[in-house]
């Protein structure tokens, strides 16, 4: 497995950029457990949905890293 962390900056795809927010909802997720009270469902709730999240960008990341750019995006 060849992975090549300069290959994830790729903004001409989209990918690229549903990854992009989806780490901006994983920080909004995060700010949320942390900073209110809810109730135990409410944050198992959301704590899946952070994890859900966390593990959807990695793979989005993962695939980027190992996509071959083509040749007119530098």
């Amino acid at each position: 497995m060849d992975l090549k962390p300069s290959q994830l900056f790729q903004p001409r795809n989209p990918l690229f950029w549903v990854m992009v927010i989806l780490n901006v909802l994983s920080a909004v997720l995060a700010w949320l457990l942390r900073s209110t009270s809810l109730t135990s469902p409410a944050m198992f709730a959301i704590g899946l949905f952070a994890l859900a999240n966390a593990a959807l960008g990695i793979m989005i990341a993962l695939r980027l890293m190992r996509a071959e750019r083509k040749a007119d995006e530098g």
